[in-house]
C-alpha cells in the first residue's frame, strides 16, 4: 500500500506497479532489443563508409546515441499516445532491421551515381548518401501515418489466419538471429560457434529456464533478465580464467565471451544528442523504393501488435490499438530520420518476452524507455549494456523468439483449424517465407520484387496469406483439417 493505493500487478496493462519491480522488468526489455536497436545503424553507415576510421567517427557516436534516444521517446508514444498517435500498449519500438536491404540499395545507387557522375553534390558520397536515406524516411513515415488512418476499412483483410501466419513468420525470421548470436555473433566473428560460446549461450538459457520454472513470483516473471545477469557474471568468470584472445590466419582477435570494459571507459559520461545531423536529401528514387517498404512494415507492425496483444492480454486486438500503433510507427520514422536515425518500428523481440512472461504493465515498459533514454544521454550506460558478450544475449533470444511462434500458432486456432485455414498457413509460409529467407532463389528477380522478397520472408508470406484470404471462399469449408 502507498497513499492509500494498492500498487498494480506486472500482468495489468494500467496502474504502477513497485519500482523494485518496474525498473528491473523495464531493463529486461531494453536488454532484449539493445543490440538489435544499433545493428542496422552499425550496418548503414558501414555502407556509407561513414567508419571509426576517418573524420565521421564523431557522427557515428551521435547516431548511436541519438538512436537509443529515440527509440525511448517513441516506445513511451507508444506507451501514453498523444491524440491518435500511439496504441496504449506494451509496445517497445527500435531501429528496424527490415529496412536494411532497401537501405544498402540506396546506399550504392546514390554513391555509384555521384562516382559515375550522374548525381552531382558538393558532399560527400557517403554523407549524401546516408541524407538522401533519411529524406525518403521522412516522406515514408508521413505515408506509412497515412496508412494507419485506413487501418478500419483494411481491417478485414487481416484475419487471425492471416495475422498468426504473419506472427509465425517473425518468429521463424528471428530464430535464425538469435543462433547467431548464441554462436557468438554471427559467421563473420572468427570465434563464430566456438564451444565456450555455445556453452555461456546455454548456460544463460539454463538459467533462465530455472527462474521461470523453479520459482513462482519476481524471479519468474523477471527470468529473462535474472538469466542474463547470470550469463553475464559467467562471460567475467569465463575471462578470468579462459585464453582472452586467439590468432588465426595471423591476426589476433578477442573471443566473443569476453567483456571489453575498456570501451566503458572511454564513453562520455554526458551528451545531448544533435538534430539534423546528416543534412536529408529528397530524391524520388530513394522515396519510392523506401515507401513500399513502409507498406511492407505496416504490415509487420500490425501482426506484433496483434501478438502483444494476444500473447500478453488474451484478447483481440482492436481497430483503434492497430491504428494507433501503425501511426506512432510512421510517425517515430519521420521524426527519427530528423535526427539522422533509421526507421523506428516495433520491435519483434519484445513481442516474444511479453508472450513468454505475460508482463503487460506500462508503468513497466515505460521504465525501460526511460533508461533507453538516459543510455542516450549518459553513454557510459549504454556501453555497459552494449558489451554484453553475444551469447549472453543468444541464449536469452531463443527463447523468446521461439515464443513469438507459439504466439502465431496461438492465433491460427482461435477459430477451427479447417482445410482452407490450414491451405493459406501452408502455402504463406512454404512458398512466401520460404522464398523470402533463401536469397539465392531471387538471383533474377527484379529489384522491385527483391525489396519484397528479400530479407527475412515475412512480407512474401503476409502478401500470400493475405492473396489468399480473398481468393478462397470459406462459405463451404467447414470441415477441420486432417492430415491424410
Amino acid at each position: 500500500m502507498t497513499n492509500g493505493k494498492k500498487f498494480a500487478t506486472p500482468y495489468d496493462l494500467d496502474g504502477r506497479i513497485p519500482l523494485r519491480q518496474a525498473i528491473p522488468l523495464g531493463l529486461q526489455h531494453v536488454l532484449a532489443m539493445f543490440v538489435g536497436n544499433l545493428s542496422p545503424l552499425l550496418i548503414i553507415m558501414a555502407t556509407c563508409k561513414l567508419t571509426d576510421g576517418n573524420e565521421f567517427g564523431d557522427l557515428r557516436i551521435a547516431l548511436i546515441q541519438n538512436a537509443m534516444i529515440i527509440a525511448g521517446l517513441i516506445t513511451f508514444l507508444q506507451l501514453y499516445p498523444i491524440g491518435p498517435v500511439g496504441a496504449r500498449l506494451p509496445i517497445v519500438m527500435g531501429t528496424s532491421s527490415g529496412f536494411i536491404g532497401v537501405n544498402n540499395a540506396i546506399a550504392g545507387s546514390m554513391m555509384a551515381g555521384i562516382a559515375a557522375g550522374t548525381i552531382t553534390s558538393d558532399a560527400n558520397a557517403g554523407i549524401f548518401a546516408y541524407g538522401a536515406i533519411m529524406g525518403a524516411c521522412i516522406v515514408g513515415g508521413v505515408f506509412e501515418m497515412g496508412l494507419g488512418f485506413l487501418i478500419r476499412p483494411l481491417r478485414k483483410f487481416f484475419p487471425a489466419v492471416v495475422t498468426g501466419t504473419v506472427v509465425i513468420a517473425i518468429g521463424l525470421s528471428l530464430i535464425p538471429v538469435g543462433i547467431n548470436f548464441f554462436g557468438g555473433g554471427g559467421t563473420s566473428v572468427p570465434d563464430f560457434g566456438n564451444l565456450w560460446n555455445l556453452l555461456l549461450g546455454l548456460i544463460t538459457l539454463a538459467a533462465i529456464l530455472i527462474f521461470k520454472h523453479a520459482f513462482k513470483g519476481f524471479p519468474s516473471i523477471a527470468s529473462v533478465l535474472l538469466g542474463i545477469v547470470v550469463g553475464y557474471l559467467a562471460s567475467l568468470v569465463m575471462g578470468w580464467i579462459l585464453p582472452n584472445t586467439f590468432e588465426k590466419d595471423g591476426v589476433t582477435y578477442t573471443y566473443a565471451y569476453v567483456t571489453q570494459w575498456s570501451k566503458v571507459g572511454s564513453a562520455a559520461w554526458f551528451a545531448l544528442p544533435s538534430i539534423l545531423p546528416v543534412a536529408p536529401q529528397f530524391r524520388l528514387d530513394a522515396i519510392v523504393p523506401m515507401c513500399i517498404m513502409f507498406i511492407v512494415t505496416s504490415v509487420e507492425t500490425i501482426g506484433d501488435t496483434t501478438g502483444v496483444v494476444q500473447g500478453g492480454l488474451n484478447r483481440d486486438v482492436t481497430d483503434k490499438e492497430l491504428s494507433g500503433s501503425v501511426v506512432c510507427d510512421g510517425f517515430g520514422s519521420a521524426f527519427a530520420a530528423l535526427f539522422g536515425v533509421l526507421p523506428n518500428t516495433s520491435f519483434s523481440q519484445n513481442v516474444g518476452l511479453v508472450g513468454m512472461t505475460k508482463v503487460v504493465n506500462r508503468f513497466a515498459i515505460a521504465m525501460g524507455a526511460g533508461i533507453l533514454v538516459l543510455a542516450g544521454l549518459f553513454p557510459k550506460i549504454g556501453a555497459v549494456i552494449n558489451i554484453m558478450p553475444q551469447p549472453v544475449l543468444g541464449g536469452a533470444a531463443i527463447m523468446m523468439f521461439a515464443s513469438i511462434v507459439i504466439s502465431g500458432i496461438n492465433l491460427i486456432t482461435k477459430e477451427p483449424l479447417t482445410g482452407r485455414n490450414a491451405t493459406i498457413v501452408a502455402i504463406a509460409l512454404g512458398l512466401g517465407f520460404g522464398i523470402g529467407s533463401a536469397s539465392a532463389v531471387q538471383g533474377f528477380m527484379p529489384d522491385w520484387m527483391k525489396y519484397i522478397f528479400g530479407g527475412s520472408g515475412i512480407v512474401p508470406a503476409a502478401i500470400i496469406a493475405i492473396l489468399l484470404n480473398i481468393l478462397i471462399t470459406k462459405d463451404k469449408d467447414t470441415e477441420p483439417f486432417r492430415v491424410e
